[in-house]
Order: C-alpha cells, then structure tokens, then sequence
C-alpha cells in the first residue's frame, strides 16, 4: 500500500504519494499551509481513480474531460504526466520516464495507491 508524505520545504509545504516500494509516484505544488496540503491529498484521492489518460504525445490525441492525467513530454524529451482536478488545476505531477510505459504504469501505480493510502507527516 502507497502512502502519502507531507513535508516542509523552504517555501511552504508539500506531499509526495509513495509507493509500496518507497518510490514517488506523484508530488504535489508547494501549498501555504497544511490544511492547504490535505486540501490537495484530498483531491488526489478523490479524483485519481476516475480520471481517464489524455495522452498529449500522440498526434490527434482525444481530448479528456477534467478530472484527468495529462500525458505529456518534457523540454528533455522525457514523457511525464500531470492529474488534474475538476476544476483543471494541477494536483500532482510525476517524475520524468524514458519510456511511456513506464509513465502509463506510474499512472496505475497512482489510481491504486492513491484510494486509501495513509496520510504521514515528517518533520
């Protein structure tokens, strides 16, 4: 089971969704409180599991409506992806994967992990 991770950076707070393995599957903006940062866990695990994929790297690609994941990618030609809320915000983006599988299995491990996974705080 994944587990999400709220942290302090140097300009405010942050979460990370951790797979089982220990990997980061999705980190969130920089919120200014933590209310703010569950507000977003929130989100997450709302809308993840429903969100359908708009793969943005194929010509012609459909488009999706929100909630969704936006696959995309990156200036360093990596493919990434971002999910977005109903409102079209961006709630969680990924790392950088050289192969799309790789992203579309981070997606995945995202809609599974998301659901129920435990809220932690480090400090």
């Amino acid at each position: 089971m994944g587990k999400f991770i709220i942290k302090n950076t140097n300009t405010g707070i942050k979460f990370d969704l951790k797979a089982a393995n220990g990997e980061v599957i999705a980190t969130s903006e920089i919120y200014n409180s933590e209310a703010s940062c569950r507000n977003g866990i929130d989100s997450v695990m709302r809308n993840a599991p429903i969100a359908p994929v708009e793969n943005q790297t194929v010509e012609g690609f459909e488009v999706q409506k929100h909630p969704k994941f936006e696959v995309y990618t990156d200036k360093a030609g990596e493919f990434r992806f971002r999910l977005k809320a109903r409102n079209g915000e961006i709630i969680a983006v990924s790392e950088g994967y050289k192969a799309l599988a790789s992203c579309m299995n981070g997606i995945e491990s995202v809609k599974k992990n998301a659901v129920d996974a435990p809220i932690e705080k480090v400090e």
